[in-house]
């Protein structure tokens, strides 16, 4: 029997972080002493506090049971709470909250809610592999919005002069503070957002997972903030980086209730929500005291300074950042940015993202994140200046 896969699937790229796993198990099997700055994971544990009541929730046996597809009404509540506290923001738990299996579950499900096979969404270059793969997969097409650094790497949306991509957009995807460029934006942007959105129909999919990871008195906006957003658009939130929760899968999605009740029919019809004992955890990180996350902050502000500092006394330019975990650095003239990363790799024993992993725009820039220790960070830059 010959297997044929469905065209859409020979039209997704390799996963990015499925090629750097199978280049760094390679390289392990080598004997190389690898320094993992490629995948955004962070490196410390989950907070206590969590762990404790995830311990407690699992042992009642009625967070075994099916969950609830919107979320335990608890986790939407205290959802809403941390929103009000965090960006001021209002929001109904019943009709505009709907819990994720983690962040990347909802932005991939999305476009099934909205595009028609020949619809358009517009992505940003480089951008989350996810926005696309996405889209690929609800038979829609990608319109890629490059993000310069002449433009500080926010999309010029004035640009979208072409009045048959307009006509047929349907979906934008935007996400401040940004992966992989660690780039932020202001009020004033996202202000132009809504405008744009508005006057051509098209649904805004904020994805701002980031938010909380920011340093020097930074606070990261969200696009909710802005008069007229819920009205156009949703934002996307994880507690994975805010929490070092990345594998146990919970995030969630607020704003606009009929983009939030279509996104929820897709997921009745497709999985059956998250494990209430996962849930339970998560509500006790959205009421807790958060110096935990202040303290992670502080953490990779300090290994921030130090890769920076480092990679700077090699002649790398690189901005520090105001958010995120991750350095966006430009790599050495006449080289593409997948020949730096497998130089690194082979001759340091470094692992790094290339840019174009992100996107054809991507080029000339390779990410790396903050997600070791320091000390693992200085022997990095110094294996880097042996071979520059």
């Amino acid at each position: 029997m010959k297997i044929t896969i469905a065209e859409r699937l020979n039209q997704l790229p390799p996963y990015l972080f499925a090629k750097i796993d199978a280049l760094k198990a390679q390289a392990i099997r080598d004997g190389v002493d690898i320094i993992d700055l490629g995948i955004g994971d962070p490196d410390q544990p989950t907070p206590l506090r969590i762990r404790e009541r995830m311990r407690e929730a699992v042992e009642d046996r009625a967070n075994h049971r099916y969950p609830s597809y919107q979320g335990l009404r608890e986790f939407r509540e205290a959802v809403a709470r941390w929103y009000q506290r965090r960006f001021g923001v209002n929001l109904d738990p019943e009709t505009e909250v709907l819990s994720l299996i983690g962040s990347k579950e909802g932005i991939a499900h999305i476009p099934l809610a909205f595009l028609n096979p020949g619809d358009i969404c517009l992505v940003p270059d480089p951008g989350y592999p996810v926005y696309q793969a996405g889209t690929t997969l609800a038979g829609g097409l990608v319109h890629r919005l490059p993000l310069l650094p002449e433009k500080r790497f926010l999309p010029d949306l004035a640009q979208i002069s072409d009045p048959a991509v307009l006509s047929k957009a349907r979906l934008l995807f935007i996400n401040y503070p940004n992966n992989p460029t660690a780039a932020t934006a202001e009020p004033e942007f996202f202000r132009q957002v809504v405008d744009f959105a508005r006057e051509h129909n098209i649904i805004v999919c904020h994805d701002n997972a980031y938010s909380e990871i920011t340093f020097d008195g930074y606070q990261a906006p969200s696009f909710l903030q802005i008069e007229g957003a819920k009205e156009v658009g949703v934002e996307f939130h994880s507690l994975s980086k805010t929490y070092n929760m990345t594998g146990w899968r919970i995030g969630f999605v607020v704003g606009n209730a009929e983009i939030i009740a279509a996104l929820g029919k897709v997921k009745t019809n497709i999985d059956s929500g998250i494990f209430q004992a996962v849930q339970r955890a998560g509500i006790e990180a959205l009421n807790m005291d958060q110096e935990c996350v202040r303290e992670m902050c502080r953490l990779y502000q300090d290994r921030r300074d130090v890769l920076c500092q480092g990679l700077e006394s090699l002649g790398l330019r690189v901005e520090r950042p105001k958010a995120t975990f991750y350095l966006w650095i430009k790599v050495p003239d006449g080289i593409t940015s997948e020949a730096f990363t497998l130089r690194l790799l082979r001759e340091a024993g470094i692992i790094c993202t290339p840019g174009t992993g992100f996107g054809a725009w991507g080029e000339g820039f390779i990410r790396m994140a903050l997600t070791i220790p320091k000390e693992r960070m200085a022997e990095a830059v110094d294996r880097i200046r042996k071979i520059l």
